[in-house]
């Protein structure tokens, strides 16, 4: 059977899009040495339970969430940047500091740091959501 050139370059087109399609995958894992002890008394605790979510939309495509591991394939992404994690923590920041005022110049820290992961999968759409939860504490003198 021989194949025709419009078929052909169809299926070299399609291919095409499919192999620069948008893939995403993480999952936020911090691991440092720095020892901080909230047992002394030199920090209070300015806010509890502060948020901050990111969501990216994609075409054609499937996200998987478990826990705070979000992964996705798909052939375009149509709403957000992907940078998921990120943008998660800095509206925590924003939602923070819309609150309590700016947070710059003080001894912050982020402490019971909670990271959820959701997925939204419909036949032509998806959608993966972070959203990160933490208390706030500055350490006093």
């Amino acid at each position: 059977m021989k194949l025709k050139a419009p078929f052909f370059m169809t299926m070299i087109v399609a291919l095409s899009f499919a192999a620069a399609g948008c893939s995403t995958g993480g999952m936020f894992t911090a691991a440092n040495l720095t020892d901080v002890r909230l047992q002394t008394g030199n920090f209070k605790i300015l806010a509890r339970g502060v948020t901050g979510e990111a969501s990216a939309g994609y075409l054609l495509g499937l996200s998987v969430s478990a826990g705070m591991a979000t992964n996705t394939f798909a052939l375009v992404r149509v709403d957000g940047t992907g940078l998921l994690y990120k943008e998660a923590l800095d509206g925590l920041w924003k939602n923070f500091e819309s609150a309590h005022g700016p947070a710059e110049g003080k001894k912050l820290a982020l402490v019971n740091v909670h990271y959820d992961s959701d997925a939204l999968n419909l036949f032509v759409y998806t959608q993966a959501k972070v959203i990160v939860r933490a208390d706030v504490v500055e350490f006093t003198e």
